[in-house]
């Protein structure tokens, strides 16, 4: 990542477009839970008693602060409170009185996150998806099987978070409230002192009076207070001091728990105990029918009869049976009723109907023999416990292996430091006094001091000292860089040498890995398109696989009744029935829908966090599957193939106006421009007063600035009309070019220089010959690339002969010239139309409509926000060899994908005919549904297991300059 520089120190470093503010007409934030404004179109407003009898039957409401109608517009704008009534309550009153109420005029957008609870498969996450949105208010919904959580785009006015909730408990699912949109800046407190109801409402009053506080949850009983606030008004320091001026209370930090990995150790731990139950009462079971009848003692008293032709043996088995079906398994019960309910189907409807056909068929056996002196018959009942006891540990394992998929995301929120050094300093700067506190107690602007070795804890732009920072574990660049006054620092980073005192410019979740931490959490939550593939299987799945277990017991029923196979097949104890029902649960329950859901989402959690962690941050599923088909990437030149800090190496005269004169007014023009060229003539003109000693007093204002893309500026200069730009924008004015200044551009632009003309009064008075030095990985990246069979383009908007001498240097041999902002993005879709499929690499403002033209958009981390927000693909090193690191991390996930889908559909395809009994008629092997059921647990197991190898991803190219000015490459595994 650029290191260096003071621009836009409080811009986020990634925007999404995911961001989604609420707003409220009631001006600021704090005040919008108190009162809302809702505007509702009515139709049937006659004359003014229409609009008297609406007011008056709504004003009435309970909640309803005012409301206004006009009966000339047919309109209706009413304040509500929103936790006595909502929108939707107030639009049923008006259209009781039998008048038409269309949408909400303007309707607010809010997001929330829900952690989902008793997910199983890609059933259970569609399942989610339709009830959500299906619910009144919701706009979108997306629900992640691997997270266990849905976002949620819906309407305030309509709903709110505990209603989702209840839609999705309604579908069969738990769901608790992970964050809402208010949650981005949280800070959570302890109080002690808290004694009444008074003190509760004290507080509260306080914290809601001061600046930037937007909502103020307080719990008297267990003396908590959890405070929204807005970073830039106030900090978590100044509230805590808010509360302790109230009275006599004592506000310090509390840490909340971390919901996630909180609730994956309780489960993990529900799984154990489960499956530790259920071996408490199956290995018996399992002795008693399999093991002890081997040996004649323990059989003769298993054998023994009860009642009539009741054993022992049958007995015991039944009553240890009993509690690991209707107590442990009690849940596959409570499964399949809620998916039934909603008419679909999951894993839990397999393993009930495999268990309770093996169960109730055994009970059958258990009565026939307690009620008949000459019945005999085998029970099932081992099948039973066993393979719901296989079941649970097969859970068990695959959500032990599924905690892995996030590691790498974990080990990024762990980057930051728990405390920072913070300096109390005079107005002169000298430190007055230093403490050690809370990195979470860190405001703007506060002063922080970094000794060698220690962690940056947020982001914030050096003051004092030099030191050299790894960045490693934010952007993957191994080398340490060094950091001076001015220069910017990442939090999470590590100080390696000199210590220095630096300003917080970014805290709490807008820190850069707060960013990449949420960015790829939504990533990880998006649906890649090749999910469809496994959500088109899973809706006939099931029926399917229980379609399969009739025939095949039907089967081999109907050809044991027949004869049709010789009766030495059939096991000792067993009969026709038995048999065919043995082949048939198993095939019920070797088939599994759960490991085709997570073949997907595990391989993308574990590509998006390993891509983080090496510099690479991929926006979503669709960016990930997309990039693996990428046939040509299109680069733009200046701060993308070059290093983007252009500097002026010449300058050339065609008048007799002065250097010095010229030159400042070019800087003059240039100066409202964010172009590097512009840049770099700017400062050229500084550096050049500071060497004569001059003064720019006798530049006149700047009047009518404008940006020609693709062609420079122009602007009026006290009464002079400047130029400065191409030859394209001197044309675009009618200005001649003399041979001389022909020549001139013709031999700058051979040596792959940028020639940038400055006309002055329709005159060309001269030209600057401009250098931006190409990144030193340019070439190596263009000739892997081709190796990958992927074309390079450079597209720019830079003259033909500069932009050739550049491609020709690098190894490009397609180049776009002279090409506008508008052109790019158009040459980007007509290389779409030949059936490519495009990458554009890019980092300027003029680059985002290609970024976002392309099939996959790549903007250079170092980069306008702008084009981070446009790209599906973050760069955070600026590197381009993260360019073939993104594409190949691509391929190897898909392939990885693929890898998944023939472990998920490998087991049914074979495991399913084997549990049919295919074999036992050539070798006599035949898969026990209780072997079925380990089968069924290993896919799920097998299909984690296998997203996790893309752990071991190395990058396919490692370029870095050594002494000698050599690159290295390295394979990825």
């Amino acid at each position: 990542m650029e290191p260096n520089g003071k621009d836009n120190l409080k811009a986020p470093l990634l925007q999404t477009s995911e961001n989604v503010s609420v707003t409220s007409p009631g001006g600021s934030k704090k005040d919008e839970n108190k009162t809302k404004q809702v505007e509702f179109r009515i139709r049937g407003i006659k004359c003014a008693s229409c609009a008297v009898s609406i007011e008056s039957v709504v004003a009435n409401m309970k909640g309803v602060e005012s409301i206004s109608v006009s009966p000339l517009q047919g309109q209706a704008v009413v304040f509500y409170k929103p936790e006595l009534t909502n929108a939707q309550m107030i639009k049923q009153a008006i259209e009781d009185l039998n008048y038409e109420v269309d949408e909400f005029l303007e309707q607010e957008i809010a997001v929330c996150r829900l952690r989902i609870k008793g997910m199983a498969c890609t059933s259970c996450s569609e399942s989610v998806e339709k009830a959500l949105l299906m619910a009144d208010g919701v706009k979108k919904a997306v629900v992640g099987l691997a997270l266990h959580e849905a976002k949620i785009h819906f309407d305030p006015n309509i709903t709110n978070a505990n209603r989702l909730i209840e839609a999705i408990e309604d579908a069969g699912f738990g769901a608790d409230l992970i964050s809402s949109g208010d949650d981005v800046n949280k800070i959570y407190l302890n109080v002690d002192g808290l004694r009444s109801l008074e003190d509760a409402n004290l507080i509260q009053s306080v914290l809601e009076a001061a600046d930037g506080v937007n909502t103020v949850e307080l719990d008297p009983s267990g003396q908590k207070v959890i405070i929204a606030y807005d970073p830039e008004l106030t900090g978590p320091r100044t509230l805590i001091q808010c509360i302790e001026e109230a009275g006599p209370f004592h506000a310090t930090l509390c840490t909340p728990t971390r919901q996630r990995e909180t609730e994956q150790q309780n489960e993990i731990r529900a799984y154990w105990n489960q499956f530790l139950c259920s071996c408490l009462f199956t290995v018996p079971v399992f002795l008693f029918s399999m093991v002890l009848p081997m040996f004649s003692t323990a059989g003769d008293w298993l054998s023994s009869k009860v009642y009539n032709n009741l054993t022992v043996g049958m007995l015991l088995r039944w009553v240890l049976c009993t509690p690991v079906q209707f107590i442990i398994g009690w849940r596959f019960y409570i499964g399949t009723y809620h998916a039934l309910k909603r008419g679909s189907s999951n894993m839990d409807v397999l393993v009930a109907l495999g268990t309770n056909a093996a169960y109730f068929y055994s009970v059958y056996i258990v009565l026939k023999a307690l009620t008949s002196q000459t019945f005999e018959g085998e029970d099932f009942f081992e099948t039973s416990a066993m393979l719901i006891s296989f079941i649970l540990l097969g859970k068990y394992l695959e959500i032990m292996a599924k905690g892995k998929t996030s590691d790498a995301l974990a080990k990024l929120t762990d980057l930051a430091p728990d405390t920072a050094v913070l300096l109390d300093m005079d107005k002169d700067g000298n430190v007055i006094s230093e403490m050690e506190i809370s990195t979470q107690l860190l405001q703007r602007n506060d002063v922080i001091k970094i000794v060698p070795g220690a962690k940056v804890p947020v982001d914030g732009v050096v003051i004092k000292g030099q030191s050299h920072v790894n960045e490693s574990m934010i952007t993957g660049e191994a080398r340490p860089i060094a950091k001076r006054p001015g220069d910017k620092v990442i939090g999470g980073t590590v100080n390696e040498s000199g210590w220095i005192l630096v300003k917080a410019t970014r805290v709490g979740s807008e820190t850069a890995l707060s960013q990449i931490v949420q960015l790829v959490e939504a990533a990880q939550l998006a649906r890649a398109p090749v999910q469809k593939i496994a959500d088109r299987i899973s809706r006939f799945f099931v029926p399917t696989v229980v379609m399969a277990a009739f025939i095949t017991w039907l089967s081999w029923f109907i050809c044991g009744k027949a004869n049709l196979y010789p009766r030495h097949w059939i096991p000792k104890a067993m009969d026709e029935f038995e048999l065919a029902l043995q082949f048939g649960i198993s095939v019920l329950v070797i088939a599994c829908p759960c490991a085709l859901g997570l073949a997907t989402p595990t391989a993308v959690m574990v590509a998006t966090g390993k891509g983080a962690s090496q510099g690479v941050l991929i926006k979503g599923g669709y960016a990930l599957e997309k990039a693996h088909n990428v046939k040509a990437v299109v680069f733009d030149k200046t701060g993308t193939l070059t290093i983007g800090k252009p500097s002026v190496v010449q300058t050339m005269l065609f008048s007799k106006m002065p250097l010095q004169e010229l030159c400042d007014l070019a800087a003059v023009a240039e100066s409202n421009s964010e172009h590097p060229l512009a840049k770099a003539i700017v400062e050229y003109a500084k550096k050049l007063r500071e060497q004569y000693g001059s003064n720019t007093n006798q530049i006149a204002e700047l009047k009518e600035f404008e940006v020609h893309p693709g062609a420079g500026v122009s602007a009026n200069i006290g009464d002079k009309q400047v130029l400065v730009g191409n030859k394209k924008l001197m044309l675009s004015f009618k200005l001649l070019l003399s041979p001389e200044i022909e020549n001139c551009m013709l031999e700058t632009e051979q040596q792959a220089r940028t020639c940038v003309l400055v006309a002055v009064e329709r005159e060309i008075c001269g030209a600057f010959a401009v250098s931006d030095p190409l990144k030193p990985d340019a070439g190596r990246v263009v000739s892997f690339l081709n190796s990958m069979g992927i074309s390079s383009i450079m597209v720019t908007g830079d003259n033909w002969a500069t932009a050739t001498a550049i491609a020709r240097e690098v190894g490009i041999n397609t180049v776009f010239a002279e090409t506008d902002p508008v052109g790019k993005a158009q040459k980007i879709k007509d290389l779409q139309m030949e059936g490519l499929t495009v990458a554009m690499v890019g980092d300027g403002i003029n680059d985002s409509p290609a970024l976002v033209a392309a099939d996959v958009g790549m903007a250079i981390g170092a980069g306008t926000d702008v084009a981070i927000e446009a790209a599906d693909i973050v760069l955070m090193r600026s590197s381009l060899e993260d360019v073939i690191t993104a594409i190949d991390l691509s391929r190897k996930t898909l392939s990885r994908i693929r890898m998944n889908y023939v472990w998920a559909l490998g087991y049914n395809v074979l495991g399913m005919p084997i549990a049919a009994g295919v074999l036992f008629p050539f070798t006599g092997i035949r898969l026990p549904p209780w072997l079925a059921g380990v089968c069924m647990a290993a896919s799920s197991v097998s299909v984690v297991c296998s997203s996790l190898l893309l752990q071991s991803y190395k990058k396919p190219l490692q370029v870095h300059e050594d002494e000698k000015g050599s690159y290295e490459n390295s394979d990825s595994v």
